[in-house]
């Protein structure tokens, strides 16, 4: 049977070892883990040995997000960068685990290897999988067991972090809700209950009371994620898109007024939203 010459003209993706020197790759981590512990050495950096896993903490929450600033705006390289920024905190935090005699780096990369391998059957295994959904499927399936394995008995929603960015949080909470079937069955259906929660924040506005409207606000917030979340959508990251849209705008919008000998502080509420309306027009040029 002759080959289909669409088929045959595909070229096979490349295998890892053509893109990356395995030697190149092992002696960058090795001297990256020597750089960390030489830091925390008797005679290494002052600043360096007074560091704990609380401290460091919070620069890998701050190193995760200027990743995902990177991603958005920046060039390759300026990914690149910063993802070395995120990996040193998180090789930073097993050498303190090492000091504590609790585990290594080797540890942190065996164990998530071993995850992995688990929890994707359909890759390294025998599973047949038709679809994404039914991987996500398998996916909580298989956490599940390994917690029932590990005698976790915490509940469904328990191991969501709780520092997490809240509207991040809130479509974890209703993602993993919803793989239990707790969902609503269309958009349709939550595009109903966004509606309903707006018309309840207008009563609680009409009443005054501001604890009630606090409380009817956060409802509105997390319907409007799940509204994202059915539309395949990451409130967080739309939200993030949001506020640098508003920034560039704002600040062409300064551009423009100084432009004009105005300064910020000295133009009307009028003058600027004339201007704004102005960027408007021309983005959708």
């Amino acid at each position: 049977m002759d080959k289909d010459p669409a088929k045959s003209s595909q070229k096979s993706p490349p295998v890892l070892e053509e893109i990356m020197n395995f030697d190149r790759l092992s002696k960058a981590i090795v001297a990256l883990v020597e750089l960390v512990q030489r830091l925390r050495e008797p005679d290494g950096c002052p600043w360096d040995k007074k560091q704990t896993a609380s401290n460091i903490k919070l620069y890998l929450l701050e190193e995760a997000y200027e990743v995902l600033a990177a991603i958005e705006l920046s060039p390759p390289q300026e990914v690149c960068s910063e993802l070395g920024d995120l990996l040193f905190q998180i090789l930073f935090l097993a050498q303190l685990a090492i000091e504590k005699n609790q585990f290594d780096f080797v540890d942190v990369v065996e164990i998530i290897t071993e995850k992995m391998i688990r929890r994707h059957p359909h890759v390294f295994g025998q599973k047949k999988v038709d679809s994404a959904e039914e991987v996500t499927f398998n996916w909580t399936q298989i956490k599940k067991a390994e917690k029932n394995a590990a005698n976790d008995i915490s509940g469904l929603l328990e191991s969501i972090p709780m520092d997490l960015p809240a509207l991040l949080r809130a479509h974890r909470l209703s993602e993993r809700a919803s793989k239990v079937g707790f969902d609503w069955t269309d958009t349709a259906g939550i595009w109903d209950k966004v509606r309903e929660e707006f018309d309840e924040v207008g009563s609680a506005v009409a009443g005054g009371e501001r604890e009630e409207v606090a409380e009817e606000l956060g409802d509105l917030l997390f319907s409007v994620v799940n509204l994202c979340r059915h539309k395949g959508l990451n409130a967080e990251d739309i939200l993030r898109m949001a506020n640098i849209k508003f920034q560039k705008r704002f600040k062409e919008m300064e551009k423009r007024l100084e432009a004009t000998g105005t300064q910020l502080e000295e133009a009307s509420l009028g003058e600027m939203n004339e201007i704004w309306d102005k960027i408007k027009d021309h983005e959708g040029q």
